[in-house]
């Protein structure tokens, strides 16, 4: 029996992008973190996939850097124009809004997890500007039968003008092109939202 809560959305939103990723794709993580998306992406697309993962902070690359490490990953710390070809994970001390430069092909998965880093200083928080800008150059680069996966916190300073923000976004995506679905703990306060958006086409 699993040993992860039920309303785990990190887990539901590894469990959807699971379903489409396999090894040789190139994914995409907007917020770094302390590793545990590009970790979960790097599984799925090993050896011969890449991962590009972004942050602002550079001890949230360093945390992320060593747990892909130990688990034996190629990483690479990059400059937004300097990115390479080879198998790996790319580590891009850069706002993820720069993901639109990064891209010379399209992904076929992208996930953000937004606020702010665990462990880490609460009043660094993603904006809802520059979130908003990454996840429309994720969903134009996004290849057909992709998935783009968002989790947002209301309970945060910002943290709710980000989340309607998103879920306006989303939920204006042409339905010929995309389906949404969207999650949440339905009896908790200012619970996070998960939103998974499957481009059609393929």
């Amino acid at each position: 029996m699993s040993s992860v809560p039920f309303t785990s959305l990190t887990a539901w939103a590894h469990r959807l992008l699971a379903e489409v990723l396999v090894s040789g794709d190139l994914a995409v993580d907007l917020t770094a973190g302390n590793g545990w998306d590009s970790l979960f992406l790097w599984r799925r697309v090993a050896p011969l996939g890449r991962v590009l993962a972004f942050d602002v902070q550079a001890a949230a690359l360093n945390n992320t850097a060593k747990r892909l490490r130990e688990e034996g990953a190629p990483v690479f710390f990059s400059k937004v124009e300097t990115l390479g070809a080879d198998p790996g994970v790319r580590l891009v001390e850069a706002g993820h809004e720069q993901v639109g430069r990064c891209l010379a092909e399209g992904p076929r998965a992208v996930v953000a997890n937004l606020g702010y880093l665990p462990g880490g200083d609460r009043s660094l928080v993603t904006r809802r500007e520059t979130t908003l800008a990454a996840l429309d150059a994720s969903l134009a680069q996004l290849l057909p039968g992709g998935r783009l996966a968002v989790i947002a916190y209301p309970g945060h300073a910002g943290g709710r003008e980000e989340t309607q923000a998103v879920a306006s976004l989303l939920a204006a995506l042409p339905p010929n092109d995309f389906e949404v679905l969207a999650l949440s703990a339905a009896n908790y306060r200012e619970a996070p939202r998960l939103w998974v958006a499957h481009k059609r086409g393929a």
